[in-house]
């Protein structure tokens, strides 16, 4: 028999994944090219070349016997955390080591690391709608929960002064995302200056600290010159969560880490355990071949220009139809209203065009659909009329 607690997670299974797989039955039926799967963000340019040059050398050149055996450390590789931290001093000017590094298996499973180590049962997490679906479960897997700052529709940065009325003594952290999956909205330095404020002013107001944890997945995927500002620039109890799914098209290795910088509240015991965490958690430690595959390709990335074609094209076609979309910044989602008020129905009526877009809904913001525009060319092109169609049966 199920255990009864994972029933909510069955019933809630991501409405994203629900449509992946049935684009995958619907491509079998009517052909590939004839359905338009906008549903998963799954990275459609390839990885660098010099990732799979990487993973050659390393496998010529290093004791394969250490390259497939667990890490001394939870935390990942001495080198390679280092690697990273320096990196990231270079980028952003910051004085991080390799003690403020720990490897993880993606930034998904680093969400739960820091939230296993820094939030205790019932205690409370908010999140800005719209926010990815899985913080949620994240959430559960702990037993905090999950409070949603409702959206702000008008340009969709966090709605700030509502989160500050929904800060109680049990909030531990607020989850933010930026660029924004699913909207493509970058959050700006006024935006986190304003959002370090409240949380610094609330921290001392009900005695404990409260974490920023940045979910930075798609970090490198912005366009017409949009800065990403470094959130622990802003406030220094943030916990940042990469991944290089989406920088170096690798979302199946699962490799990313955590940055817990010195200067956090507690950061000796936060760090001490954040590394068991890792463990218990049942990752062990990062993938050790793609872990020191990273170090040698830290400086590479994907070609993004791809993906600002689309962007460009998705959004100024489907603009011209008639849709009312929100300019993306960053990341590979166009965020749409929906022409009728229900975005599940919405979707279920762009099937019949062979169109798989994802509700709002999913995403704690209903009233809209997320486009991932991680696909060919040719697909979003060839999509444009079936749009069309589906627009003009809603409006007749």
């Amino acid at each position: 028999m199920t255990a009864k607690n994972m029933i909510p997670y069955v019933e809630g299974n991501s409405a994203i994944r629900a449509m992946f797989e049935e684009g995958a039955r619907m491509a079998e039926q009517f052909g590939k090219e004839n359905v338009y799967d906008f549903s998963l963000g799954n990275p459609s340019v390839p990885a660098p070349a010099e990732v799979n040059q990487a993973i050659r050398d390393i496998l010529e050149e290093e004791d394969t016997l250490l390259i497939h055996g667990y890490n001394q450390s939870n935390s990942g590789y001495e080198d390679v955390r280092s690697t990273v931290a320096e990196h990231l001093n270079k980028l952003h000017g910051t004085s991080f080591t390799s003690q403020n590094i720990i490897m993880t298996v993606g930034a998904a499973s680093g969400l739960n690391v820091a939230i296993k180590a820094l939030v205790d049962p019932g205690e409370e997490i908010l999140a800005f709608a719209p926010y990815f679906v899985e913080y949620g479960n994240y959430a559960k897997n702990h037993g905090a929960v999950l409070r949603a700052v409702p959206a702000n529709t008008e340009n969709f940065q966090p709605n700030l002064q509502v989160m500050q009325s929904m800060i109680t003594e049990k909030t531990r952290a607020v989850i933010i995302n930026s660029p924004n999956n699913p909207t493509g909205v970058v959050y700006s330095k006024e935006t986190l200056t304003t959002l370090a404020a409240i949380l610094e002013k609330c921290s001392k107001m009900y005695g404990e600290p409260i974490f920023i944890i940045s979910d930075e997945p798609y970090r490198e995927l912005a366009y017409d010159g949009v800065e990403v500002p470094y959130v622990t620039k802003f406030y220094r109890n943030t916990i940042v969560g990469y991944s290089w799914s989406k920088s170096l098209s690798l979302p199946g290795e699962r490799i990313g880490y955590l940055v817990i910088p010195s200067e956090i509240d507690d950061f000796e015991n936060a760090a001490a355990a954040a590394n068991i965490a890792n463990r218990v958690l049942g990752y062990v430690n990062a993938p050790t071949l793609i872990q020191r595959a990273c170090a040698r390709c830290i400086d590479c990335s994907t070609d993004i220009a791809a993906y600002d074609r689309n962007r460009k094209a998705l959004y100024e076609g489907l603009s011209e139809i008639g849709y009312e979309c929100t300019k993306p910044e960053g990341a590979f989602y166009l965020f749409v209203k929906s022409p009728i008020d229900d975005d599940v129905a919405f979707c279920a009526l762009a099937k019949k065009y062979h169109i798989l877009i994802v509700p709002g809904s999913s995403f704690a913001c209903p009233g809209y659909v997320r486009i991932a525009y991680c696909v060919s060319y040719d697909t979003i092109i060839n999509s444009l009329p079936h749009f069309r169609e589906l627009l003009n049966e809603i409006r007749s």
